[in-house]
């Protein structure tokens, strides 16, 4: 199955690349070879953990270099009245009156503990593409469900703070 992802987290994903290839590397290369020089390697822990953290970072590098090669790219356009992908949305949960603000992102960027929940998720679903007003049912499973409102759909949401979330 491939990944979609949107114009910007594919920007996101190489200016990732490029600051590990730039500055980590470096750092990282330069780190093994001084505490090579400590001398004997099979008692030199700094030695080990420094190669531990050179090779993350190269698996991180080769991961996200995969991930766009792979990836299926997506539109984050929609109309100016519905849910899309980026947005912002206030939703009012039928049950107990409460009030939720969420952001839908793809799923490489979803965090529901920070509120990004994936265009994938049965929430996600369930809004993308409606209006201020209009009501989502919310699958759950087969046998678990709900509605939300759609409050506010804020289509200005500032994306600088989002980072691709790490495996």
């Amino acid at each position: 199955m491939y990944d979609e992802l949107t114009p910007g987290d594919i920007k996101k994903m190489e200016e990732e690349i490029e600051y590990r290839k730039l500055v980590v590397r470096p750092k990282a290369l330069e780190e093994v070879k001084e505490t090579r020089a400590h001398g004997d390697l099979s008692e030199n822990f700094e030695y080990h953990a420094a190669k531990k953290v050179k090779n993350q970072n190269e698996s991180r590098i080769r991961y996200l270099e995969r991930m766009i090669r792979t990836a299926r790219v997506i539109s984050d356009d929609s109309a100016e009245d519905e849910v899309g992908i980026n947005n912002t949305v206030t939703v009012e949960f039928a049950e107990d009156g409460s009030r939720e603000v969420y952001r839908i992102v793809t799923t490489v960027r979803g965090n529901s503990l920070e509120g990004l929940i994936s265009n994938e998720s049965p929430m996600g679903k369930a809004l993308l593409g409606k209006k201020e007003g209009d009501v989502a049912h919310v699958q759950v499973n087969e046998h678990i469900g709900y509605d939300v409102r759609i409050v506010k759909i804020d289509k200005t949401a500032d994306e600088d703070g989002d980072r691709i979330r790490s495996f």
